[in-house]
């Protein structure tokens, strides 16, 4: 039902003339007998009764008219809320990111909401080091920390949701080397291995039924670039141990495959930090939402295809 037509019904009832009510609304008189014909039509019953003098309210149009101008007043009352949000979403964002991310997904998703919110403006930092928020002048950084670092995090912040990792190869890879099933398996393959500040993540923590397994992998390369790590896999160079998000599209267009399901490696957890609960702007609660979201919708994809689930990427709150 439109808030249009609710406007017609009231001022007709009021003026007690459609033709007064069109007058006043600077419509049609054919347009405003419309308006309350669809809304008669909605409610399967009259609302008024016409007759050549006059027009006046039936005994349902009695009982209907005073809710109905308390549905419009919460409508309009809508309307100016998301109109006084949508004008306060505005001013700069320094947002720090992984290089991954903010090749990927977040150059995304921030393109589209700067195309939605055309007052927000972005100092976008992209780099795995992780950023000082003092020194680096961010204001909100996108970080993967483990549990136990978020439950010592000494700043504001909003859980996005869990990370789940996958080990993965490309299909050629896989065709020329063979797919491994056990830990010891992976001895006989060259990991992609990511590094930062020099320290080179050469061993593998994996889980089955209880048990733990730690490998410590042999490579023949290794960078301080998840996204090169990733595309390396896809280039068929080896194997990658990557988290979900940043090869979901991969594992969906079969660029990538999953191998060793049935072994787990822990969870981490994305979170959206800040060091001031003065920064928490409208814009920042935009990416927040609009990032949960988006995960939210990539999950749903790797699941409902059966690449991973729910017991892996249990959901947020």
């Amino acid at each position: 039902m439109k808030i249009a037509d609710l406007q017609v019904l009231l001022k007709v009832a009021e003026l007690q003339s459609i033709t007064a009510a069109a007058n006043q609304l600077d419509m049609s008189s054919s347009a405003a007998s419309v308006s309350i014909k669809r809304i008669e039509q909605a409610l399967g019953a009259q609302i008024f009764v016409r007759t050549t003098r006059q027009i006046r309210l039936t005994p349902e149009g009695e009982r209907y008219l005073p809710l109905c101008q308390q549905a419009l007043e919460l409508l309009q009352q809508g309307q100016v809320l998301i109109h006084e949000e949508q004008q306060s979403i505005s001013g700069e964002v320094r947002m720090a990111v992984s290089s991954e991310m903010g090749r990927n997904l977040m150059r995304v998703l921030l393109n589209n909401i700067m195309d939605k919110y055309s007052e927000v403006t972005l100092r976008l930092q992209a780099s795995d080091s992780r950023a000082d928020f003092y020194r680096d002048g961010v204001d909100v950084a996108l970080r993967a920390i483990t549990k136990d670092a978020a439950k010592e995090l000494n700043l504001y912040g909003f859980k996005i949701c869990n990370i789940p990792h996958v080990l993965c190869a490309s299909p050629d890879y896989i065709a020329k080397h063979g797919e491994p099933l056990t830990p010891n398996d992976l001895l006989e393959h060259n990991a992609l291995l990511y590094k930062l500040y020099e320290v080179v993540h050469d061993g593998w923590e994996l889980y089955k039924d209880e048990e733990k397994y730690k490998i410590k992998m042999n490579s023949d390369r290794a960078v301080n670039d998840g996204d090169i790590v990733r595309r390396w896999c896809i280039d068929g160079t080896g194997i990658a141990k990557k988290s979900a998000i940043d090869v979901g599209q991969d594992l969906l267009s079969t660029r990538l495959q999953r191998i060793m399901s049935d072994y787990k490696v822990p969870l981490t957890e994305m979170w959206l930090v800040l060091p001031s609960r003065q920064l928490i702007t409208p814009a920042v609660r935009v990416i927040r939402d609009e990032l949960k979201h988006t995960i939210n919708e990539l999950r749903g994809q790797l699941i409902a295809q059966g690449i991973i689930d729910t017991q892996e990427w249990p959901d947020s709150p």
